[in-house]
């Protein structure tokens, strides 16, 4: 909502337009606001000039304000507002859609009625239940059925559209017939669009008062910026959260400045103050726009610029590819998307030592916790962010984890049932600037646009952020994830009750003094301790602090019988003659290694 300087209040509405690349878009978000304007302003010459920046994806139009809206709370409002988000580009889409995820209040989701729906559709059906909590579907290009038989294939693709979004948080929601710009791009202007006016009227149904909070820091995703003689710089975009107002000092993190805000103007109209939702351009003191086309301004030293992240995981149902650790992805957080390398991690297995470590340390947990989200209807496609945020509450790093090759590889609970708790460390190539808590999407933007298959891959939420460029010595060894190594070897001879010789654990070259003072296991049951190395070929002198057994003893005495060949005369044996008659003797080594330790010390429970 803006107040202006004449005290006229508008609620303004935001409402994504998404949808597969040649649906029409941009042809909508053009009708729509061209339509609108001379139907509310009286054929104003200025109408179409109304903010309407086609090159950024933006656009607005304004109508009188729905009987339903005409009084909100303890509020009331002069006029509605619609700002329209045009998503030209997939890559921009994902940028833009989930840089404003939290003030895009209805999704339009535009249909080719000839093609119906297509990957990309999928994908900004996907974002859309991310994103946003109502949905419109438009079924364009309607000039391009045959008279005879249009109504009836708009009747089908409705149907159509119905039964693709039953399972969804959109069952049921309108689908609406129009043909935005007949005769297609190069058509003249003088051809009308056809179902416009009925759809602005449906929009107008669909309104509501969203919720908007003015309070904590400010968060602005600006798109473009541009100078003005001797008044300063001006920075266009969204209002993610918080407010600001005329004289509030700004930061512009990319730029490491502070700017005071000299006047502020929402679609052409001065305001005195404008808040979470709200399209504005800012005006501050003086710097070099060419250092800021896209970016974030945020309240002064409320956003950190990461290196790396932790984040919590689910995977998207209807991406086909592996999740494999090491793997590069695109990773969209805040308002930028970038390169990454991703390593899954989750809970160890079940009735593991570092399970029952982690419940006692989850019985006084203390992560870091995430703000609530608005309540999201179970969906086939991913999991609620209501969901999401309870899962969001156990990371610690107080915990232990353990270490994937690939997402669910390993994890108990994966199968029948519920996702298992899953969480991914981010690796950024270049640092990005984010708010805390806010959503991530991990993608395969470079698989080819026209290939048959979804390109978002997971989503969840930043939990934990590294600031530090040395994070992996400073930050890492916290995390502790772990793997598990697991070495079997054979019992040579025996030297004493209490001593015996193992063979084939390690290699020649190996340093057995990292290995001294780790516990084994023989196959018949004793304990041991690995004291040292013994001879320069990879053996070992293991000792068993409760001595060995009676039939141990039996069962390696065989083998020393053949120590000796010929007279008294003792001869070293060949490795294979040193065998016993029977099963030889194992010697079972395991040790789990946290996989960030620095000093890649082994540890056993």
């Amino acid at each position: 909502m803006a107040d202006s300087g004449n005290n006229r209040k508008t609620l303004n509405f935001n409402v994504g337009v998404l949808g597969h690349v040649d649906s029409g878009k941009t042809s909508l978000a053009r009708a729509l606001s061209s339509t609108a304007s001379t139907a509310a302003f009286d054929k104003n010459p200025q109408s179409r000039e109304r903010g309407i920046t086609l090159d950024l994806g933006f656009s607005s139009f304004t109508v009188d304000l729905p009987a339903h809206l005409q009084e909100c709370g303890d509020r009331s409002y002069d006029s509605l507002q619609f700002t329209l988000v045009d998503c030209p580009g997939h890559a921009s889409l994902i940028r833009t859609i989930i840089g404003g995820a939290q003030i895009i209040d209805l999704m339009l989701l535009v249909v080719d009625v000839v093609k119906g729906v297509q990957t990309q559709t999928a994908e900004c059906l996907l974002i859309g239940e991310l994103t946003c909590p109502r949905m419109v579907v438009i079924l364009n290009k309607t000039d391009l059925l045959p008279a005879a038989k249009r109504q009836a294939a708009i009747d089908k693709m409705t149907k159509r559209m119905h039964k693709t979004l039953e399972n969804t948080r959109f069952k049921g929601c309108p689908v609406i017939a129009v043909a935005a710009k007949p005769g297609g791009p190069e058509a003249p202007d003088t051809e009308q669009p056809q179902g416009v006016p009925e759809l602005i009227e449906l929009l107008k149904a669909q309104t509501y008062l969203p919720r908007r909070d003015p309070s904590g820091p400010l968060l602005m995703a600006v798109d473009h910026c541009f100078s003005i003689r001797g008044q300063g710089t001006v920075m266009t975009g969204t209002i993610l959260q918080g407010s600001l107002s005329i004289n509030d000092t700004v930061e512009i993190p990319a730029l490491k400045v502070t700017r005071k805000v000299k006047s502020v103007q929402m679609f052409r109209q001065p305001v005195n103050s404008a808040m979470q939702g709200d399209r504005v351009g800012v005006c501050v003191t003086q710097f070099d726009p060419k250092l800021l086309e896209r970016g974030l301004v945020c309240t002064p030293g409320s956003l950190r610029t990461l290196h790396a992240a932790v984040v919590s995981v689910r995977k998207i149902g209807y991406y086909r590819g592996a999740l494999t650790t090491r793997s590069k992805f695109h990773i969209t957080v805040g308002h930028e998307t970038v390169m990454a390398r991703v390593s899954f991690f989750g809970l160890p297995p079940s009735g593991s030592p570092s399970a029952a470590a982690n419940s006692d340390a989850l019985s006084d947990p203390s992560p870091a916790q995430p703000p609530d989200n608005p309540a999201s209807k179970e969906t086939s496609y991913i999991q609620p962010l209501s969901n999401l945020t309870l899962l969001d509450k156990t990371f610690s790093f107080d915990r232990e984890y353990f270490y994937q090759e690939e997402y669910g590889i390993g994890q108990p609970g994966t199968g029948e049932g519920p996702d298992p708790e899953q969480w991914a460390l981010l690796e950024f190539e270049r640092p990005v600037t984010c708010p805390s808590f806010c959503l991530v999407i991990g993608s395969k933007l470079d698989t080819d646009i026209h290939a048959n298959a979804c390109r978002l891959a997971f989503q969840g939420h930043l939990l934990e952020g590294f600031e530090d460029k040395g994070y992996t010595e400073s930050a890492l060894p916290r995390l502790k994830v772990f793997k598990t190594k697991h070495r079997e070897g054979q019992v040579e001879r025996v030297t004493d009750d209490y001593t015996v010789i193992g063979r084939n654990l390690f290699k020649k070259e190996t340093n057995l003094q990292l290995f001294v003072g780790l516990k084994v296991k023989l196959s018949t049951g004793e304990e041991g301790v690995i004291e040292g190395g013994f001879g320069q070929s990879g053996k070992f002198k293991i000792r068993v602090p409760e001595g060995l057994s009676a039939e141990t003893k039996q069962l390696l005495s065989s083998s020393s019988k053949k120590k000796t060949k010929g007279g008294n005369k003792a001869e070293p044996v060949k490795e294979e003659e040193a065998k016993t008659d029977s099963q030889p003797i194992g010697i079972q080594l395991s040790f789990k290694r946290y996989v960030f330790d620095p000093h890649k010390k082994m540890v056993q429970s």
